[in-house]
């Protein structure tokens, strides 16, 4: 990140490339427009290849077991029925971001797995999906959160997936992205950043919701 040069990191979580990159390319004009523009190929994922650990792995290049996450819950002392919630406390390694900090690079971070609690770094951060409806704090600076809410309300982290009513799921998948999106666009031109980096959860809970409709090996 040398000179004027700005770095952005689009996240789409659990967004296949065998979807992205083949089935449904023509739907999806701006990605498709990069990937013809660009260069572009599949990664290798992590094993297990699950959101927490799989985007802690991105952006500290390190490996599961380096980082000690494997999963969203991890089991207290061998226990089969006592968790606790892998966060952000969890990852001891530096990430990308860090990194910026140390050399005097401002970054925006928003939504990446997992940034809760929120950690102090050159710039801002909005903490993802992890984070607790009863949070005080989900935004580095704190006063962060005040702009948010004059933007779009009361933020949301997350929906509740697993649920039969879809089409009511729908709309709040839909409602989230677009405050997520209307908070992106508005750091984006708003703040000073190096680095850019968000990732989107709705992507991965269409999936968990509406799988089985769309595949027809399902």
């Amino acid at each position: 990140m040398g000179g004027n040069t700005k770095v952005l990191v689009i996240g789409l979580d659990c967004a296949g490339p065998e979807l992205v990159f083949d089935k449904l390319k023509n739907r999806l004009p701006n990605l498709a427009l990069m990937v013809e523009n660009g260069i572009y190929g599949r990664l290798e994922s992590c094993h297990p290849p699950i959101t927490i650990p799989a985007w802690a792995v991105m952006f500290t290049g390190k490996n599961p077991g380096r980082l000690g996450l494997y999963g969203f819950r991890h089991r207290k002392k061998n226990s089969y029925t006592d968790f606790y919630i892998a966060t952000s406390n969890f990852v001891k390694e530096p990430t990308i971001w860090d990194l910026a900090s140390k050399y005097g690079k401002k970054s925006c971070v928003v939504s990446v797995p997992p940034s809760y609690p929120p950690k102090p770094l050159n710039g801002c951060l909005i903490s993802c999906f992890i984070t607790p409806e009863s949070a005080k704090e989900y935004t580095y600076p704190s006063n962060l959160k005040h702009e948010i809410k004059q933007l779009v309300g009361k933020y949301v982290f997350d929906v509740e997936f697993r649920t039969e009513e879809r089409k009511k799921l729908l709309e709040k998948l839909y409602s989230m992205t677009e405050k997520r999106f209307k908070i992106l666009k508005y750091l984006i031109t708003r703040k000073p950043w190096d680095l850019f980096i968000f990732v989107e959860i709705g992507v991965d809970r269409v999936h968990h919701a509406f799988w089985k409709f769309f595949d027809e090996k399902h």
